[in-house]
């Protein structure tokens, strides 16, 4: 990039050029329906995630190979399933570079470790309604455990027995945690109580878990954005991955 700008300063190339020169360096074309952005973390801290639900095997393992040989990050693939992660391995060049393979079955995540993963000083806390927003909590763990903050969890602890909550939330808060991620569905009243007892800002992940008025996750996600509890924000539905990085742009400004 130093170069380029210098060519610019220099009236070598023109600044169209100098945009198009740019925009090249930082994105890699593989074939001709994907682009990669392999600058991703330097502009938002955060390295691109693919998405792997509606894409081929064949075009996650060109995706996965090109990273591996280009890029010196470690690269996640969420909503990567069991079946697909299997055949995907499969088709892996391990011939390029050294690097391993970490599949979380609960979150449907891999992440593709190129690096250490360097520990960072604070932390975060994630709790869950019922055992069925497990998976999508799980999400948020990874994506935060990524970037080497630590995760204290507490998982079915919802208003159905809200006895369950106090001492958790104790806990988490004896841990220091910066931020508390709470995932739930049927009415998601979680986040509100939660953020009715802490100074810490909270979270909130609706989950598509319910039924009748509830199904979908609507009723959720409706109850989370009407609360009346301050210091709650909201992603969507089943959006671990979203409230992971979320939580992480909140740990990095600390």
């Amino acid at each position: 990039m130093r170069s380029l700008l210098e060519k610019l300063l220099d009236g070598k190339i023109t600044l169209e050029q100098c945009e198009t020169l740019l925009k090249a360096r930082n994105i890699q074309e593989l074939g001709d329906n994907i682009k990669l952005d392999l600058k991703r973390k330097d502009r938002t801290g955060f390295p691109e995630a693919i998405f792997s639900e509606n894409k081929s095997v064949e075009d996650l393992v060109l995706i996965i190979n090109s990273h591996i040989k280009n890029n010196n990050e470690n690269l996640i693939l969420t909503r990567l399933n069991n079946s697909k992660y299997d055949l995907v391995k499969k088709g892996l060049n391990h011939s390029n570079k050294i690097f391993k393979l970490i599949y979380n079955e609960k979150a449907n995540i891999l992440i593709v470790k190129l690096k250490k993963i360097e520990k960072k000083e604070f932390k975060a806390g994630i709790i869950t309604a019922g055992t069925s927003d497990i998976q999508v909590a799980e999400e948020s763990k990874v994506i935060i455990e990524t970037s080497g903050h630590k995760c204290i969890t507490s998982y079915d602890v919802g208003v159905a027995g809200i006895h369950r909550l106090f001492p958790e939330i104790s806990k988490m808060i004896e841990e220091d945690v910066k931020v508390i991620i709470v995932c739930a569905g049927m009415e998601g009243a979680l986040p509100s109580v939660v953020a009715g007892l802490v100074d810490i800002p909270v979270i909130g992940v609706p989950t598509s878990v319910g039924y009748g008025v509830g199904a979908g996750g609507k009723a959720a996600l409706y109850a989370m954005l009407q609360s009346c509890a301050p210091g709650i924000a909201v992603v969507n539905i089943d959006n671990g991955f979203g409230a992971g990085v979320f939580a992480l742009s909140i740990l990095k400004n600390l």
